[in-house]
């Protein structure tokens, strides 16, 4: 089984998004051709066991997907155990990159989520915010990864 690691800042609003709805989308069947994948979060500056977002919670069980409920700090261990790692911007990219320094293989695998640009914090933007970037990821993530991992 090969693992998608996503990036971001905190680890309570943007990657456990992504994590649930990369989940979500998995158990519905769009992520056609991809074989069994396992869906992780983890932040750059993560607090360990900081609770997810109010608004990030209500995203997801509105669609119904697995709510990722404790952040974690990223680790050299995660991006070198991950197939990919996927980050929220250039500078989630760069600070993955540097934990992994003088390892090719483990930086090669860290990439943007939308390789556009970057995907912005809604934190204090209110719940409007977090809905859209839900809404964002359920387009972006099925196309990214059949893009990225497929068979």
């Amino acid at each position: 089984m090969r693992t998608v690691l996503f990036i971001c800042t905190g680890n309570t609003c943007r990657s456990p998004m992504a994590e649930g709805i990369a989940q979500k989308l998995q158990e519905d069947g769009a992520l056609p051709g991809l074989g069994q994948l396992f869906f992780a979060s983890a932040g750059v500056q993560a607090f360990d066991g900081a609770a997810t977002s109010a608004e990030t919670v209500a995203v997801l069980e509105r669609i119904k997907a697995p709510v990722p409920e404790h952040a974690k700090r990223l680790t050299p261990d995660m991006i070198r155990k991950a197939d990919l790692v996927l980050g929220m911007t250039s500078a989630h990219v760069s600070r993955a990159r540097a934990l992994v320094a003088g390892d090719p293989s483990a930086q090669a695998k860290i990439q943007p989520l939308d390789p556009e640009g970057d995907v912005e914090d809604p934190i204090g933007l209110g719940q409007r915010a977090y809905d859209e970037l839900g809404a964002y990821f359920r387009e972006l993530i099925p196309n990214r990864l059949v893009g990225m991992l497929q068979t």
